[in-house]
This record gives structure tokens, C-alpha cells and sequence, in this order.
């Protein structure tokens, strides 16, 4: 089994081919792309953690819903939080305009700000919008889920009256991105990530 961790940037696809755009495939040589593929998906506009392997076994049961693997992700997002709103998310509701129910999600490492300290974070886009308004409130904060359910942790923050502008995947089960790796750099696993890879392997047995 091969295992590799790609720190995803932000504008490419997470898929093993596009027709019409570039994948998170193309940030690998082409010599060792044969048989990989990415572990679950991550959006467009997303950053962070991607695990790219040839494992299915590993793939199933870090993606399915029903095995619970925590996953965490690092936002910036325009709006006001509250302990209210923290309350909302940790609590089981629904996904902002789709109907769906979500699971629970905790918002942790909480840090206000503003429009104006936040803007080099935010596409040309919002940053010329936003800046009509430098003082808008916006925060930053660390956001664990256990589904991973498609938009997911924008439709949660949306729920909440909030717009995030700035994602990234800093964890998933006991893989945590390393901090060495910048935007559409990898590497292969560690001892230590192979045997995590091992342990997820055989949850199918212990259910």
C-alpha cells in the first residue's frame, strides 16, 4: 500500500482526473499517480490535508459517516459568533438550505476580528466588497465534525448567520497536517501514519 499527505491548494480539484480543470493528481509526478487516489474530497476553494493513497479499505472507513472519524477544520468566516450560536452547532439541526440533518459540531480556538486585520485572507472578490466596510466583524476558529457531508462546514457556519471566506483541513482521525508542508507539497507517511492507517483498517472487524 502507498500512503501520501498533500497539503491541497486552494483553485485545484480534488479528483483523479478533470477534463476541464487541474487536480489535486497533477501536484504528483507522473511516474507514481498510477493506482492513487484522494481520500474523500475537499472543495475547490479549500485547503489542508488530503490524504492521496492506493488504499480502499483505509478510503471507506475514514469517509463513511458511520464509522464517526473526527475530522477538524481552520476557518475565517465573516459574521458575529456567540455562545448562542455555539450552542446551535453542537447541538443535532440542519444544514443551511438543503434540508439535510447535521451531526453535532464544535467550534473551538475562538478569535475575533475584523474586515479590515482579516483581508489578505479573502479572494480579490470579497476583499473589494468587504472593504467598504473595514470594521465588520469576522473570527477565526477550529470547527470538529464527524460526517463530512458535501459543503458541510460552510452550510454549518451559514446556518449561524456566517459566511466563511477562508478553509482549511487541519485534521482527520489521528492524521494532522504537517505544518512543514506548503500548499501543493507532499510527502509520504510517516511509521507512525502508516500504523494509524493500519488501525483504521481493522475498525470493520471491531463493529
Amino acid at each position: 500500500m502507498r500512503y501520501f499527505m498533500l497539503n491541497k491548494p486552494a483553485g485545484v480539484v480534488t479528483a483523479v482526473s478533470d477534463k476541464d480543470s487541474k487536480t489535486v493528481m497533477d501536484c504528483f509526478p507522473e511516474e507514481i499517480r498510477e493506482g492513487l487516489h484522494p481520500v474523500g474530497r475537499l472543495d475547490r476553494d479549500t485547503e489542508g490535508l488530503l490524504i492521496i493513497t492506493d488504499d480502499g479499505d483505509l478510503t471507506f472507513r475514514l469517509t463513511r459517516p458511520e464509522f464517526g472519524i473526527t475530522k477538524q477544520y481552520f476557518f475565517r468566516a465573516f459574521g458575529k459568533i456567540d455562545e448562542e450560536k455555539i450552542k446551535k452547532l453542537a447541538e443535532s439541526g440542519m444544514l443551511y438550505g438543503n434540508g439535510e440533518t447535521a451531526r453535532p459540531a464544535f467550534l473551538s480556538n475562538i478569535v475575533l476580528s475584523t474586515v479590515e486585520k482579516d483581508a489578505e485572507f479573502m479572494s480579490e472578490e470579497y476583499r473589494a466588497h468587504c472593504m467598504k466596510n473595514p470594521k465588520g466583524e469576522t473570527f477565526s476558529a477550529v470547527i470538529t465534525v464527524t460526517e463530512g457531508k458535501r459543503h458541510e462546514v460552510k452550510l454549518l457556519l451559514k446556518s449561524i448567520g456566517c459566511r466563511i471566506f477562508y478553509l482549511q483541513r487541519i485534521s482527520m482521525g489521528k492524521f494532522v497536517l504537517d505544518p512543514v508542508l506548503k500548499p501543493g507539497e507532499f510527502r509520504s507517511f510517516t511509521d507512525e501514519e502508516v500504523g494509524f492507517a493500519e488501525e483504521y483498517r481493522k475498525i470493520f472487524i471491531e463493529l
